[in-house]
């Protein structure tokens, strides 16, 4: 897992490949549209499919919150470095209308939330960040708003 992590890291067009050969993503039909981390920005999409549709034909639950579970962390791993434990703490999904089309989801952050938590993060006491992203249909109808909270501490020195 740990290789896997320093290709993320590196390359993201290999990172890109890899998340979208992961067998939950692949199973469920998630793509990793845009994989920009150097810019703070992943874009996901996930079609709909016999494999992620509900007993009522529309998106499963599940799968829409699996399409945008790691990309928070993957972004601050990648931004802040080895020098910090990121982890996700905490997330709640709130459905809002029924997903019956192609959805998806922008992950962003930007260079001064970075900075900002290496600020917090200088003493190496927790930080818990919360975000909130949505996830969208084709025609641009919120679908689903998902919350976030991350744990994030600076690692002492050995």
């Amino acid at each position: 897992m740990f290789n896997i992590i320093k290709k993320i890291q590196t390359v993201p067009f290999i990172a890109k490949y890899l998340l979208n050969q992961y067998a939950p993503f692949k199973g469920a039909g998630i793509e990793i549209d845009q994989f920009d981390v150097k810019n703070h920005h992943i874009r996901i999409k996930m079609p709909i499919t016999s494999k992620n549709r509900n007993v009522v034909g529309t998106h499963f639950g599940g799968s829409l919150y699996a399409m945008v579970d790691p990309f928070y962390m993957l972004l601050l791993i990648h931004h802040l470095g080895p020098k910090y434990i990121v982890w996700d703490k905490a997330a709640s999904i709130n459905f809002l209308s029924p997903g019956r089309s192609t959805v998806y989801a922008d992950v962003r952050l930007d260079q001064a939330e970075i900075e900002e938590i290496k600020s917090l993060a200088e003493n190496y006491a927790p930080v818990y960040r919360n975000y909130t992203l949505d996830i969208y249909d084709e025609s641009g109808l919120r679908i689903a708003e998902v919350h976030k909270t991350l744990y994030i501490r600076r690692k002492k020195s050995k």
